[in-house]
């Protein structure tokens, strides 16, 4: 089905910042959407997010140099080609960009055509949008796997001014039998987390990802919390909910060393490790993402070596979703996990080539949001498509992060 038309514009995220929305139409008369997220922890090797910089709108956020990229440029080369041609519509782009980070388009442009190609597609072929994507993964659509969610109940870093160095702390309801239970329990574990923070005179405001943002003096002190929160909705610690983290170390990496201002420390790669294994002793921690800096790959593959017969050890900032890091991470053995998130590459085909790649090899892939959401759910349908086991999706408050929760219930009853 051939596209007819695309358009561009300008919306809001869930900072209020602009970012891009994009609707394609066929010959059909099917029309379809996609809006693109935005990150603010973000590496230095992502595909470069195109803003104007005119101080005069949006205090220089505004998107309207990208919106005007894809009315133009990209509509130009895509209006007429076959919708269901996505990795020909992808390639078109890419080449028409002609960089390789996509500084010239932009990544968001990119992006929110791909998305709503996608989306478009699915409508147009009658079918889900869930297994509309796992044909284009080459996945089975007799039978699909729902995502354990990472769900973020405390957030710091970049994500909360003021709290823990460590940019997000998340319950793991790795024991629950399906996507219901799983957010059940999730919602029910940040809840006792609230009271629990609130009888110790805590404000329990929330950060941009929906978890509470509290200043606790540590960056220990949130693990002890969330033990007692799990253990006062009374499941099983270790069991049925498990903990996981995103240190975003990055973000603390000054001169060499890791800057702790919340414990008042300044630890060397290998102090910083042995850190973490006195939390994973301590604690039942499952999952450590970004625990180094994007350029520190002794320190990856030191806690690899050390832990990742136990653990989750998780590059984002790492690999930004980009396949050469991948590679270079395959082939140095730094993590047996990988945060995958569609907008780090900026294209649909991209973000499916990469977890094939990661997956090929027996690397963990979790498809994440950004905390900068949209009330668009694509990445729910993407992770039931994509089959990969987990969604990092934020807490269980605000509508941008709850929507996609919401999706995944709604597939899984769809599914029966």
């Amino acid at each position: 089905m051939k596209i007819t038309d695309i358009s561009a514009q300008e919306v809001l995220d869930s900072r209020g910042n602009p970012t891009v929305e994009c609707s394609v139409v066929l010959e059909n008369g099917i029309k379809a959407s996609a809006i693109v997220p935005s990150g603010a922890s973000t590496g230095t090797y992502e595909a470069v997010e195109l803003r104007d910089g005119d101080s005069d709108r949006y205090l220089g956020k505004g998107v309207l140099k990208a919106v005007e990229n894809v009315n133009t440029k990209i509509a130009e080369v895509v209006v007429g080609m076959d919708v269901e041609s996505q990795r020909e519509i992808d390639q078109a782009m890419i080449a028409l960009d002609g960089t390789t980070n996509k500084s010239n388009l932009g990544a968001n442009a990119i992006l929110s055509v791909s998305m709503a190609c996608v989306r478009a597609a699915s409508l147009s072929k009658g079918i889900p949008l869930y297994e509309y994507i796992a044909t284009l993964f080459g996945n089975s659509t007799d039978e699909y796997e729902m995502p354990v969610p990472m769900v973020n109940v405390l957030n710091g870093g970049r994500h909360a001014s003021g709290a823990s160095d460590i940019q997000e702390y998340m319950f793991m309801p790795v024991g629950a039998s399906n996507i219901q239970e799983a957010v059940r329990w999730g919602s029910e574990c940040f809840h006792h987390l609230g009271n629990i923070l609130k009888d110790m005179g805590f404000v329990t405001t929330v950060g941009d990802e929906g978890g509470y943002a509290p200043a606790l003096g540590s960056n220990e002190k949130p693990l002890e919390l969330m033990v007692q929160a799990i253990e006062k909705a009374n499941f099983k610690v270790g069991e049925d909910m498990c903990i996981g983290i995103d240190v975003a170390a990055n973000e603390f990496f000054k001169d060499g060393k890791y800057e702790l201002s919340a414990d008042g420390k300044s630890l060397s790669t290998e102090a910083l490790c042995e850190m973490y294994e006195g939390w994973v002793e301590r604690y039942p921690l499952i999952l450590i993402e970004d625990g180094f800096g994007e350029d520190d790959w002794d320190g990856f593959k030191l806690f690899e070596s050390k832990l990742g017969e136990r653990i989750m050890n998780v590059g984002d900032d790492l690999y930004v979703t980009n396949i050469e890091r991948l590679e270079r991470g395959i082939k140095e053995e730094a993590t047996n996990s990988i945060l995958i998130k569609l907008n780090q590459i900026g294209s649909v085909t991209e973000t499916i080539d990469v977890i094939k790649r990661a997956s090929g090899v027996g690397m963990k892939c979790m498809v994440s949001h950004r905390s900068g959401e949209t009330e668009d759910t694509f990445i729910a349908d993407f992770v039931v498509g994509a089959g990969t086991g987990f969604i990092k999706t934020g807490s269980m408050s605000r509508s941008e992060r709850v929507g996609k929760y919401n999706r995944l219930m709604r597939i899984e009853r769809e599914l029966g």
